[in-house]
């Protein structure tokens, strides 16, 4: 009888509006290496060509949800260094549907970066973090430096930089890593309703202040372009659905035109 390997590399599944990309290596911490790498960059950009897809949610396989690059690479003169890692981070943040990262254990180092680029994240009571590149001799990368300030504040990344000190899920939740926390039993039904949640908004607003948003926490506001869309906007015909949808208290059927 034969068995089936599972896979080891990052996976996409995409149903309907929703792209889904496990990180498959459990044993690993799930960490990621450069092949891991060069396989998210693809899924991001197939996903990202798919503009029917509104939501990318990020999970993982195991007790961890990302111990982030595998620092074993850097021993190998021919892989790429952690700013690689840096890039496809920016990628995951710069990718069109709204992101959510379903955070079920610890997250460390890198992986930290990942979920601070998702737009949502999700945690368990099982969740702690932690960022170890100090310790261990490593400057990390620019992309994940901003996002540390832009997303918790100066004080908070020079504590998390500097000391390597470890949080637990209750702290991370507090310093706005999680963006919410429950229960490990609820992590999927959560995901699942902040996933509607998010396929019941307009599309062309959603996608758009997304985007312009995290632009925004970069220092770079983009006038012509909001304003394009806001124009973009009042000129749909979803507008029109969502203010008849308010007057007949039903719920709106958005088709992102």
């Amino acid at each position: 009888m034969s068995t089936i390997t599972p896979p080891t590399e990052p996976t996409l599944i995409v149903q309907g509006r929703v792209a889904t990309i496990t990180l498959n290596r459990p044993d690993h911490a799930n960490r990621l290496s450069p092949s891991d790498l060069n396989t998210l960059r693809a899924h991001i950009a197939a996903v990202n060509q798919d503009t029917h897809v509104l939501v990318l949610r990020f999970i993982s396989r195991g007790k961890y949800f990302c111990s982030g690059y595998d620092i074993s690479s850097l021993a190998d003169k021919q892989a790429p260094g952690s700013s690689y890692f840096g890039e496809t981070i920016d990628l995951i943040e710069q990718a069109r549907p709204v992101t959510i990262a379903a955070i079920q254990g610890g997250i460390y180092g890198g992986g930290t970066d990942l979920g601070l680029a998702c737009d949502f994240r999700i945690g368990t009571p099982e969740s702690n973090m932690f960022m170890p590149a100090t310790r261990l001799g490593l400057h990390f990368y620019p992309g994940g430096m901003q996002r540390y300030v832009s997303r918790l504040g100066l004080n908070t990344a020079k504590r998390l930089f500097l000391t390597a000190e470890k949080l637990d899920a209750a702290e991370m939740l507090r310093i706005g890593f999680l963006t919410e926390l429950v229960q490990a039993a609820d992590l999927e039904t959560r995901l699942d309703a902040l996933t509607a949640t998010l396929l019941d908004m307009a599309p062309i607003p959603l996608i758009g202040v997304k985007k312009h948003l995290n632009l925004i926490a970069h220092g770079v506001l983009e006038k012509e372009e909001i304003e394009a869309l806001v124009l973009l906007s009042e000129g749909s015909s979803d507008i029109a659905e969502g203010a008849l949808a308010w007057k007949e208290k039903r719920p709106p059927r958005f088709t992102g035109k």
